[in-house]
């Protein structure tokens, strides 16, 4: 039986833990900070959580590509700003130890998103 990078990786609580230090560097972002100035992180954090476990091969349903268009939107997210998500999640997987594949797999789930995601110029 193969195991997901999810299980591999300790599961929900760690990646609790990845994605609490993932938003402490993007509230320090320059590129992508203000998108959060009136949002409630710590909600937040429990929904990025459930995304990112999804991405991981947990077991978070309900990701469809209609539910992430909805809700990203309305904060006309950039290509430069995604990419900036994306590189610092990476080095926040990196921080954590992920292997490189999986770590490869993770950006590979999230940039399949990508035309969901941005809708800003």
């Amino acid at each position: 039986m193969t195991l997901t990078i999810y299980e591999r990786n300790g599961g929900f609580p760690k990646i609790r833990r990845v994605v609490t230090a993932f938003y402490d560097r993007v509230l320090d972002s320059q590129v992508v900070a203000h998108h959060f100035e009136q949002i409630d992180i710590k909600r937040l954090i429990e929904h990025q959580t459930r995304f990112i476990s999804f991405l991981m091969g947990g077991p978070a349903p309900g990701y469809t590509d209609e539910h992430l268009a909805h809700v990203h939107s309305r904060f006309g997210i950039t290509l430069d700003e995604f990419d900036e998500m994306v590189e610092l999640l990476t080095e926040t997987l990196e921080d954590f130890d992920f292997g490189a594949e999986d770590v490869a797999q993770i950006r590979n789930e999230l940039r399949k998103r990508e035309p969901v995601i941005v809708s800003g110029r």
